[in-house]
């Protein structure tokens, strides 16, 4: 069975990437000085050191050559964030503000020698953030000591993390293929549904009698729903699942435009996680002999942010910024499912992760699935956040963190997803195709587990805001009402939630 490990695995500094010996700076002004480019592996062992030394990166405060360097290995994208810091986003943009970004506007036109529409390649019409590209160490200076820039980001570099395509495809979340499911994690219940071991630890058969999540809309940021599985499609409302229940699917990932209809390629899985965590939260109560999810009478709106869970290059941080937008503005959906992250803040995640708080949602996070960092490395971006509502997976033999799960003081809540005695056995979930079946873990089913039992909460009561959710969730917890260094509030009771 192939193994799945989730989210941003290892954290491999590439130095297998890095022997190339510094080049010449692109640099189209000739009157300008010779600047050398900093490799790849000098890049990464400064982010190296600044995740050891600080839990972040911040990337406005690097030295200049780091910052350009890492820039130019990006495509020479650069995404900045304006106004002051808790100015993330804006309904109607004041003359300040206005202001402040012309004023960036004409660093960049001067010091790259181009017109405005030349260099700017998005102006954010939400999210005080714009993306330009530029050519030369200058602009970065005055960048750097420009006043109400909130921050700078080469949001093109993607080379700290692993590149290894089959490595990625193997360990990045992704999985196509389906598992042998042993008998001894689940049973049957009614029509004919598979009911995944976990869910008893957790309450939700009893939880059922009070709440199934009807009524209740999530929404889910991954790689998308997988076109070939029936049962998350035309067959989401059979069986006992109410037959007025939604699916929707779109795509943001930048492969992927936002105006593609549901019929397109657009929004469809190609990687398999998107597809498991659907599972979790919300596939059908049916006949069908296929794992039942614990919201299986809520609607689900999948979009396809990232192309896996490993937000590590400019098409998914755009990808997984829009999709943040286009659910905040949805008054339908209450509950945003993000199993996806990376191990430094992301500026305009994070500015759409705080506008679609600010709408009032309550958006769940995986606290981090990987190898080698799971013993220094504490929460990872963006349940990191306080905005978020943060998740690690357990063991079934009491509070041991599952193989490859992160854990630390920002974790919020914990789900028991894996078989102490086999790491491989994990929970139960349909698969990529039709008939097929998958086991999934890490922190990231125990995010998609939690959205599916905070659906059974709201849906029990329609008319509370997100606090009074919260709060059910947090007095539901086994710990509660202290909270532990590194489980939170520990393991949801979801019979208790809905009382």
């Amino acid at each position: 069975m192939k193994k799945i490990i989730l989210l941003f695995l290892g954290l491999f500094v590439i130095a297998s990437c890095s022997t190339e010996n510094t080049e010449e700076i692109p640099n189209p002004n000739q009157e300008s000085l010779s600047q050398k480019l900093l490799s790849i592996s000098e890049v990464n062992a400064y982010i190296a050191n600044q995740l050891k030394q600080k839990g972040d990166l911040e990337w406005k405060n690097a030295p200049t050559d780091v910052l350009y360097s890492a820039i130019m290995h990006g495509e020479g994208i650069v995404s900045i964030g304006y106004g002051d810091q808790e100015e993330s986003f804006t309904n109607k943009r004041s003359s300040r503000l206005t202001d402040i970004k012309e004023n960036i506007f004409s660093i960049v036109s001067e010091e790259e020698g181009v017109s405005k529409s030349n260099a700017v390649t998005s102006d954010d019409e939400i999210l005080n953030v714009i993306e330009v590209n530029v050519q030369r160490i200058e602009t970065i200076q005055k960048l750097q000591n420009a006043d109400h820039i909130r921050y700078i980001d080469p949001i093109g570099y993607g080379f700290y993390l692993q590149e290894d395509v089959a490595y990625q495809q193997k360990s990045a979340g992704c999985n196509t293929s389906g598992d042998a499911i042993n008998g001894n994690d689940f049973r049957i219940i009614t029509p004919n549904a598979k009911f995944p071991w976990n869910f008893d630890i957790h309450k939700v058969s009893q939880a059922w009698q009070y709440s199934t999540g009807l009524g209740i809309t999530v929404g889910l940021i991954d790689t998308g729903i997988s076109a070939n599985q029936n049962l998350l499609g035309s067959g989401f409302n059979s069986g006992s699942s109410n037959n007025s229940r939604t699916v929707q699917r779109f795509g943001t990932f930048v492969d992927s435009p936002w105006w593609w209809s549901n019929n397109t390629d657009g929004p469809n899985d190609k990687c398999g996680h998107g597809t498991q965590m659907a599972s979790a939260i919300a596939s059908p109560r049916n006949n069908s002999g296929m794992p039942v999810g614990v919201a299986y009478d809520s609607n689900l709106i999948a979009y396809r942010g990232t192309k896996d869970v490993v937000l590590n290059g400019y098409h998914e941080r755009r990808g997984v910024s829009n999709a943040l937008k286009a659910l905040a503005d949805r008054s339908d959906v209450k509950i945003i499912s993000m199993s996806i992250g990376y191990p430094w803040s992301i500026g305009n995640v994070k500015d759409a992760i705080k506008y679609a708080y600010s709408k009032g949602k309550m958006i769940i996070a995986a606290g981090g699935t990987s190898t080698s960092f799971t013993n220094w490395y504490g929460v990872i971006f963006p349940a990191s956040m306080s905005e978020t509502v943060a998740v690690t997976g357990i063991k079934d033999n009491g509070y041991n963190r599952c193989s490859n799960c992160h854990d630390g003081n920002r974790i919020d809540f914990t789900i028991v997803m894996q078989r102490a005695s086999d790491s491989d056995r994990n929970v139960p979930v349909i698969g990529f195709n039709t008939g097929s079946q998958n086991y999934v873990g890490g922190s990231s089913v125990a995010t998609a587990t939690t959205a599916g039992i905070a659906a059974l909460v709201w849906a029990r009561n329609p008319n509370m805001t997100r606090a009074q959710v919260l709060d059910k969730l947090k007095r539901s917890g086994e710990f509660y009402p202290n909270r532990n260094s590194k489980f939170g509030y520990g393991n949801i009771n979801a019979l208790k939630a809905v009382q």
